[in-house]
């Protein structure tokens, strides 16, 4: 049963220079209990379209120009702010980047966490530090009781990332948007994350939006995959189908980029794969195809318009918006 289904979300920012077009008609579906990831680079529009479904889009000038956003069957675009406030926490949740910062550093983690589940669920002071030590160790804390009684500065980035991801499950989500998760950690306590992430999925049932710009992460960890470039989707399908036969320049491209994508010569001295140039400017988009300048594939039809979506299986499988789809193949 599909969960979320995002159609043509537009979510623009308007400055004294133009509209930037951070999400510029984004469309992907997510089923219950599955895990989908959001690829791209950085400025690509993958953490605003996390925001924006989360309905938490930066005012005042950040708005959503159109599209849709179904959960459960019901149209978020069309709710107010207050009605909104039901949803976000209770409903869906976010894992933010920086825990350091999305945490307030003037209380304590224990406070923080009880005030959080009060709030959305009716319980008594006592009820809810009993909650919060389950869920600690739930997210492999084993000194809960410590935990809570500190700061967020005075635990380690492994520690605070957990008790984020306590904090954002306390009240049971059925969505979870994890926001590069991972970045700042070390490759074994990213493991641990990623882990805890399949964890989550598979003993509370929670659909995972998984938004990174590791493909390691998504092979480890991801039904399926969005790749975002310039506020569009340019590729989307099943995650072994993206791995084993990428169909867009640009997917292919960030593969390339990934050392364990890489085959391993004699001499140890191959080099990874570089994506030339820059990102388009978001005000400024080009005509026809916006990767066209960085493409090596590129040709005269790639400026005419943008690619509409091709299939390579058929209808609802792999869906790619690409002119030269059969010669990167």
């Amino acid at each position: 049963m599909t969960l979320l289904q995002v159609s043509n979300l537009k979510t623009y920012f308007h400055t004294s220079r133009g509209k930037v077009k951070a999400v510029n008609g984004v469309s992907f579906s997510i089923e219950q209990g599955e895990i989908m990831a959001l690829v791209g680079e950085s400025g690509s529009g993958k953490s605003i379209t996390g925001l924006t479904i989360l309905g938490l889009v930066p005012k005042p000038n950040g708005k959503i120009e159109g599209g849709e956003i179904l959960f459960n069957g019901e149209n978020l675009v069309e709710k107010t702010a207050k009605e909104y406030k039901k949803i976000q926490g209770e409903e869906i949740a976010m894992i933010f980047q920086n825990p350091l910062t999305a945490m307030d550093p003037s209380y304590k983690i224990g406070n923080q966490m009880i005030e959080i589940i009060r709030s959305r669920r009716k319980m008594t002071k006592k009820e809810a530090k009993e909650e919060a030590i389950d869920l600690l160790d739930l997210v492999g804390i084993h000194d809960p009781e410590r935990v809570l009684a500190s700061y967020p500065h005075a635990l380690s980035g492994g520690m605070r990332q957990r008790v984020m991801i306590a904090m954002a499950i306390s009240c049971k989500p059925k969505l979870l948007i994890a926001d590069e998760p991972t970045t700042a950690l070390d490759a074994t306590i990213q493991k641990q994350i990623l882990d805890l992430l399949k964890k989550i999925n598979q003993e509370l049932g929670t659909s995972i939006l998984m938004i990174t710009h590791d493909f390691g992460v998504v092979a480890n960890l991801c039904d399926k995959v969005a790749v975002m470039y310039a506020g569009r989707i340019v590729e989307y399908g099943e995650t072994q189908d993206i791995l084993h036969s990428p169909s867009h320049p640009y997917t292919k491209g960030l593969m390339g980029a990934m050392p364990e994508n890489q085959e391993l010569d004699g001499g140890g001295n191959h080099r990874l794969t570089q994506i030339e140039g820059t990102p388009p400017d978001l005000i400024q988009l080009p005509e026809g195809c916006s990767f066209r300048e960085r493409c090596d594939y590129a040709s005269d039809i790639c400026e005419t318009a943008y690619p509409q979506a091709s299939y390579r299986s058929g209808e609802g499988s792999q869906m790619v918006h690409c002119y030269h789809t059969k010669e990167v193949i």
